[in-house]
C-alpha cells in the first residue's frame, strides 16, 4: 500500500530519553507543576504484577514530552497519592496511553481515581491503520517511526524491591515516543475524514472501563454473548 509522505517516517531515528527518574509512592509536587507547564500533555503507562487488570499495579510511567522519564513505584500496601490523582483527573492536561482500557482500569482499582481526557494511540491506529491488524506499540514505532523497541522486560516482575537498568530502560520507552504517535496518527485520521468517530469512541472509553470493572467484559453491542456452562 502506498503511503501518504505526510505521515510516512521510515527516515526517522530514535531519539533517546534524556534521563530516567525514579519515585516512590507519588509524582513530586515541582515535577508535577513543571510538566504541567510545558503545555505538551503527559505520556502514560503502567506495569503490573500481570497482564490483567485485576494484577497488582507496581508502577507508573510519565513523559511530559521533553524527553524525560518519571518512574513512580507503587508499594503493595498502597500508600496516596495525591499529585498523581491531581495529574489524573485535570481536564486540561491530554493523557497519551496505548491499550488504555488496561491502564485507566488498573488506575481506577488501585488509585480509585479514572483518568479523563484521554487519547489512546491503539484506538487510534485501528482507526487509522486500517491496512493491517498490527496495533501494537512495537509495530507502530516500527512502521511510523521507524524504529524498533524492546518489550524482553514485558513479563518481568515489576513488583521487585529495586527495579534493574533493563526495566526501567523498558519501562522509559513505553512514554517516550507517545508524543510523537499521536501527531502522526491525527494526520492519518484527519486526513481520512474519521477524527470525529474517534473522539466519541474516546468519549465512551470511561464507561467501557466501568463496564469491566462491573464484570461485563464481553461486548455488550453483541447479537450473541457467550453464557457460562451452567
Amino acid at each position: 500500500m502506498t503511503k501518504s509522505n505526510s505521515y510516512d517516517s521510515s527516515e526517522r531515528r530514535p531519539s533517546k530519553h534524556k534521563s530516567i527518574h525514579v519515585y516512590e509512592h507519588d509524582l513530586p509536587e515541582q515535577v508535577l507543576q513543571s510538566g504541567i507547564r510545558l503545555n505538551r500533555g503527559v505520556a502514560l503507562d503502567t506495569e503490573a504484577t500481570g497482564l490483567k487488570s485485576t494484577d497488582r499495579l507496581c508502577l507508573v510511567q510519565l513523559n511530559f514530552g521533553d524527553g524525560v522519564a518519571h518512574l513512580i513505584r507503587i508499594h503493595r500496601v498502597a500508600q496516596p497519592a495525591p499529585n498523581l490523582c491531581h495529574l489524573l483527573e485535570r481536564k486540561d492536561v491530554e493523557k497519551l496511553m496505548h491499550y488504555a482500557r488496561f491502564d485507566m482500569g488498573i488506575l481506577y482499582r488501585t488509585l480509585k481515581v479514572l483518568p479523563v481526557s484521554v487519547y489512546c494511540t491503539k484506538i487510534a491506529s485501528r482507526f487509522a491503520r486500517t491496512y493491517t491488524e498490527r496495533h501494537g506499540l512495537k509495530a507502530l514505532c516500527r512502521e511510523l517511526l521507524g524504529i524498533e523497541i524492546s518489550k524482553n522486560e514485558q513479563s518481568s516482575y515489576w513488583g521487585a524491591v529495586q527495579l534493574t537498568e533493563a526495566q526501567k530502560h523498558y519501562a522509559a520507552c513505553d512514554v517516550m515516543y507517545l508524543h510523537e504517535l499521536r501527531g502522526l496518527l491525527d494526520e492519518i485520521l484527519e486526513q481520512e475524514g474519521r477524527q470525529t468517530l474517534v473522539q466519541a469512541v474516546y468519549q465512551f472509553l470511561p464507561y467501557r472501563v466501568m463496564l469491566d470493572i462491573a464484570g461485563f467484559t464481553e461486548d455488550v453491542f453483541s447479537h450473541m454473548i457467550p453464557r457460562p456452562f451452567e
